[in-house]
C-alpha cells in the first residue's frame, strides 16, 4: 500500500509550519525526510498519525490507499493508527511506559486491534522480541524498560509499532539518541524489516549520514516546504538546491556515499 501526502499544509496559532507538503512512500522502500531542526520533519509525520498539537489546521491530502487521513472520523482513524500507519519515536526511554513490563506493552494494543487472545499475544509478542534481534526474547518479555540498553529499548519500541502489522512505518529520528555502533545495527533492522514485510518506511533525521546507509528516495526539507527530492544517489551526490549542497558540505567527505 502507498501513502501520498500532497500539499499538507499546518498552521499553529495562525502561523504555517508545513507550506504544502508532497510526499510518497511505497511498500518495501525507505522514504528518507531530512532538514535541519524545525524544518517540518517530524510534524509532517505526526499529521499522517492525527497527532498534530491541539489546536493546529491541517489541509492537503494524506492518502493511505483510496482513504484520506486527514478526513476521517476520530473512531476510524484510531482504527488506522497504530495497525496500519505506526510510529518510532526519537527517545525510547520516554516512548515505553517505565512502570509496564515489556511484554504488557507489547500485548496491549496488539488485544485491542487485532483482538488476539492473552497466549496467542504473548506468542506473538515473543516472536517479534527475536525479530528485532532481542536476545532471550522470552526473558525479555517480563522485563522492564530500565533493564535494557538504549540500543535495546530502541529495538523494543520498534517490535511495539510492528506489533499489529503495520503497513506503513514512520521513524522519527530513531537513532539520535544511540551511539554510531549501536545506530548502525538499528538502521541495518530497519532496512531488514522493510525488505523482510513489504513496509513503507519514512526514516525522519537531520543526518545525511544515516539517510545514505538505508533511504530509497530522499526529500529534504527547509521551512516547511520539501526543497529537493529524488532518488537517494541522486539527491545525495548530484544535488540541486543550494540547501541540499550546503547540508552535504557540512558532514566529513566519508560520511555520504
Amino acid at each position: 500500500m502507498t501513502l501520498d501526502i500532497t500539499d499538507l499544509k499546518v498552521s499553529i496559532g495562525g502561523k504555517e509550519i508545513l507550506r504544502g507538503v508532497d510526499l510518497k512512500l511505497e511498500a518495501g522502500r525507505v522514504h528518507g525526510l531530512a532538514g535541519e531542526s524545525g524544518s517540518g520533519k517530524t510534524m509532517t509525520g505526526l499529521a499522517v498519525l492525527g497527532l498534530l498539537p491541539h489546536g493546529a489546521r491541517a489541509s492537503g491530502a494524506i492518502r493511505l490507499g483510496e482513504r484520506d487521513l486527514l478526513t476521517l472520523p476520530p473512531k476510524e482513524l484510531n482504527r488506522v493508527r497504530g495497525g496500519e500507519v505506526a510510529m518510532v519515536f526519537q527517545d525510547p526511554a520516554t516512548s515505553l511506559h517505565p512502570m509496564l513490563t515489556i511484554g504488557r506493552q507489547l500485548t496491549e494494543h496488539m488485544r485491542h486491534h487485532l483482538r488476539l487472545g492473552k497466549a496467542e499475544a504473548r506468542q506473538r509478542a515473543v516472536e517479534l522480541l527475536g525479530k528485532v534481534r532481542i536476545p532471550g526474547p522470552e526473558e525479555a518479555y517480563r522485563r522492564f524498560p530500565h533493564q535494557f540498553s538504549g540500543g535495546m529499548r530502541q529495538r523494543i519500541a520498534i517490535a511495539v509499532a510492528l506489533a499489529c502489522s503495520p503497513e506503513v512505518l514512520i521513524a522519527d529520528e530513531p537513532t539520535t539518541a544511540l551511539d554510531v555502533t549501536v545506530q548502525a545495527g538499528v538502521l541495518r533492522l530497519l532496512r531488514g524489516l522493510c525488505d523482510e514485510l513489504g513496509l513503507a518506511v519514512l526514516l525522519v533525521t537531520h543526518d545525511l549520514g544515516v539517510m545514505s546507509a538505508v533511504a530509497d528516495e530522499v526529500s529534504v526539507m527547509k521551512d516547511g516546504l520539501v526543497v529537493e527530492s529524488g532518488p537517494r544517489g541522486q539527491v545525495l551526490r548530484e544535488p540541486s538546491h543550494a540547501y541540499t549542497r550546503a547540508l552535504l558540505e557540512s558532514l566529513p567527505d566519508a560520511e555520504v556515499r
